[in-house]
């Protein structure tokens, strides 16, 4: 598991986290794909899953938030940063919340990168206890 960087100016903790799996899955995804990036909509169907896109193929807006940047790179090797960015809307309802992207089969969306591996990205969350600021 690696902990994403902290992105929310003024916070202290880390909002995301991500599984080795999900880590696993994204390494063969950037050779394939190249650089990488998520968003989460919060919308229905496939917007409430994280969706992952070529870094910059999927234009976040003003309302957009940038929860954090995770670093996926093997130790030793240069960065490999990949942007986890939520809308302003679904972050409203998750200000609490430590994520987890993790990784679990079947067929998410047909516009994320991993749909043809069979899998899908899924978020798991838990109350944070702490974290300033929350909004």
């Amino acid at each position: 598991m690696i902990e994403a960087r902290i992105a929310i100016p003024g916070e202290t903790k880390p909002r995301l986290g991500m599984t080795a799996e999900s880590i696993d899955l994204l390494r063969s995804l950037w050779r394939t794909h190249g650089p990488l990036m998520f968003h989460q909509s919060g919308g229905c169907c496939d917007g409430s899953s994280p969706m992952c896109f070529a870094a910059g193929e999927f234009v976040t807006g003003g309302s957009d938030v940038l929860l954090g940047v995770f670093d996926i790179a093997p130790e030793g090797h240069p960065e490999q940063l990949i942007e986890f960015w939520m809308s302003g809307e679904q972050f409203a309802y998750w200000s609490h919340t430590y994520l987890t992207v993790d990784v679990v089969a079947g067929r998410g969306s047909g516009f994320s990168l991993e749909a043809p591996e069979g899998v899908r990205f899924l978020i798991r969350s838990t109350l944070m206890e702490t974290a300033e600021p929350f909004s």
